[in-house]
């Protein structure tokens, strides 16, 4: 099986590791997947607040939740609070 791992800014690598192994009742396996933004979909949203300096238009992640707080991450960026949302363990 392939994972990707990433060791830091712009080291992210794709490596072979063994197949995982479900061990205790509350474990689970998780794909995460992803795909192109509907940018065109936003522009006319988000572009005036990018001309007047409101939103830097190079800051991917405007929000950091935790593990836990996932569905909130999402609800904000449906409800347009946040426009991308990292999850740290």
């Amino acid at each position: 099986m392939r994972a990707t791992f990433m060791y830091g800014a712009g080291d992210i690598r794709v490596e072979e590791v063994a197949d995982p192994k479900l061990e205790e009742p509350t474990d689970a396996l998780v794909t995460l997947t992803g795909g192109p933004a509907p940018v065109r979909a936003y522009i006319e949203e988000l572009l005036p607040e990018v001309l007047d300096g409101r939103l830097e238009p190079g800051k991917v992640f405007d929000r950091t939740v935790s593990l836990d707080d996932v569905p909130a991450g999402y609800r904000a960026m449906d409800e347009r609070e946040s426009i991308k949302v990292l999850v740290k363990p």
